[in-house]
């Protein structure tokens, strides 16, 4: 793989303006191509990002010259179509989260990058956020004992109109999906899959789900007791507890720049890091990585337990009956 890596975005819309921003911060990267469902939008974005090629469509960035890595910024339910364009062409993708509507696609989506020996990352650039990363070593070395609860939520006013993308149930929308699986990531990545999972749901006018409450219980009596939210705000923070004390990831907790851990029996102790950019560029830098080291799939978010945060989200929806149209 070459010094600098020529990036891709296909769809280019709000979170694809944070990371083309991000892209121009990280060393040996570079926004080479733009693909849109227009011409006009794509060359304005590729414009503004300093990008040498602008596509009228998605199918058109397959055939770019030199590009090593697609990023994949499309709503949820195009990521498994978009994402098996480019592994069929071998090319690199990083897929926005969720990385698939459901755990069948994403098991196609991981079959198509292995059959291809093509690189696939799910985009939860929550893993990658330093101050996050200084977490999970900290509760890795034990400095609150065993874990015992999560409490995490993620809420926000969505003020947009009936047929936007966070509303339309076609497009994968609805808090779970959208927020939610911020919660059920953290969750999942300490304990793995739960053993017995409860969950219910608020439904608003299109259908979608407005809010959803979880509570997974995991083996040796653990439990995260989760929600998300697209009705109200809420603090977006998350706490983990302990033997001898509590982890609190402060708002918004996905991507934190600093935390606390209390003891019982000590003062306070506070910890952190900052991020560069938007926070976007963490995960940038690890593909870029990968990329180099010629490797498939990232060490640090591999593919199986992408796969396994799709099942837990699939047992979710199914509980709290929360159907897309395709099902």
């Amino acid at each position: 793989m070459k010094e600098t890596i020529n990036w891709g975005i296909l769809a280019p819309g709000r979170i694809a303006h944070k990371f083309a921003h991000d892209l121009q911060l990280a060393e040996g990267a570079r926004l080479h191509a733009v693909a849109s469902r227009s011409l006009e939008r794509a060359r304005d974005f590729a414009n503004q990002y300093g990008a040498h090629y602008a596509y009228g469509s998605y199918e058109e960035i397959l055939a770019c010259p030199d590009l090593d890595v697609v990023y994949v910024a499309s709503p949820h339910s195009h990521h498994a179509e978009h994402t098996l364009l480019c592994l069929e062409q071998k090319i690199p993708v990083l897929c926005e989260k969720p990385l698939a509507m459901n755990a069948r696609q994403a098991r196609q989506m991981i079959a198509a990058a292995r059959a291809c020996d093509t690189f696939l990352m799910d985009a939860i650039w929550t893993r990658f956020i330093p101050a996050f990363n200084e977490a999970l070593e900290l509760l890795e070395g034990g400095i609150i004992g065993d874990l015992k609860t999560i409490r995490a939520d993620f809420g926000f006013r969505a003020t947009f109109p009936p047929e936007h993308r966070v509303f339309n149930l076609a497009l994968g929308g609805g808090a779970l999906l959208d927020v939610g699986i911020y919660p059920v990531f953290l969750a999942t990545l300490l304990w793995g899959k739960p053993s017995a999972v409860k969950a219910s749901a608020v439904f608003g006018p299109s259908g979608a789900d407005d809010s959803c409450a979880m509570l997974l219980e995991h083996p040796g009596n653990r439990l995260a007791i989760l929600d998300a939210s697209l009705a109200v705000l809420t603090n977006t923070e998350a706490f983990i507890y302990g033997e001898t004390g509590t982890m609190h990831l402060p708002g918004r907790f996905h991507h934190p720049t600093q935390l606390a851990v209390s003891y019982y029996e000590k003062p306070t102790e506070y910890f952190g890091h900052p991020y560069t950019g938007n926070g976007y560029y963490h995960e940038i830098v690890e593909v870029g990585d990968c990329l180099r080291s010629n490797k498939k799939e990232s060490t640090q978010l591999p593919l199986d337990f992408s796969l396994q945060l799709m099942e837990v989200l699939d047992e979710i929806r199914e509980v709290a009956g929360i159907v897309y149209p395709e099902e």
